[in-house]
């Protein structure tokens, strides 16, 4: 199975895609740990990413689809893969369709977890508190909800519009959500 994970910061993307792994013995691919670690392995992409993030602006479009598309050709990723944080726009959506197609690689379906934003608040504020996360602070967790609502929630329409998407509610135990992200990928396998 080749899956997109969508959600809000705070939905549980992370947590549920790491559970999702395992049961279907595919990779899980957080683009801010592939973007961490092609910075720390030294990679000619990951020396591109780390002046652009030293010089206090966004890694691109283009690095990170190169990113991507090297983390797609490790052998873990050859029977399927969970991208966790990517696309973050339409643009990321339309370059990741043309990657997957590219390289016989084909997205089965999207999951979006939906959580109200109240809760998402209030989860990320625990977080925060529990992990000592600095962009989990009211301030910036405002801020990180707004450019999801902005840039990142248009992508849902684009999944949707394609029958790809799964619109799941994100509210409950981590086993209830775990069920429901189960059923859907079952449904669609």
């Amino acid at each position: 199975m080749r899956i997109v994970l969508l959600g809000a910061p705070g939905s549980g993307k992370g947590t549920q895609a790491v559970r999702l792994k395992s049961q279907l013995g595919v990779a899980h691919i957080s683009t801010g740990d592939l973007l961490r670690a092609e910075v720390a392995a030294g990679t000619a992409l990951g020396v591109k990413a780390k002046a652009v993030m030293e010089a206090g602006q966004l890694v691109s479009d283009d690095i990170m689809l190169g990113m991507l598309e090297n983390r797609l050709a490790q052998p873990d990723a050859a029977g399927g893969f969970i991208l966790d944080g990517y696309p973050r726009n339409l643009a990321q959506a339309n370059a990741l369709d043309a990657l997957l197609v590219r390289i016989g690689q084909p997205l089965d379906m999207a999951v979006l977890l939906e959580v109200d934003n109240e809760l998402l608040f209030q989860r990320l504020a625990g977080r925060a508190q529990a992990e000592g996360r600095k962009d989990d602070n009211p301030e910036t967790v405002r801020e990180r909800l707004r450019v999801y609502a902005a840039q990142t929630a248009p992508v849902v329409g684009y999944y949707r519009e394609r029958g790809q998407l799964a619109a799941l509610d994100g509210v409950g135990t981590l086993d209830e959500v775990y069920a429901r992200i189960v059923a859907a990928v079952g449904a669609r396998r």
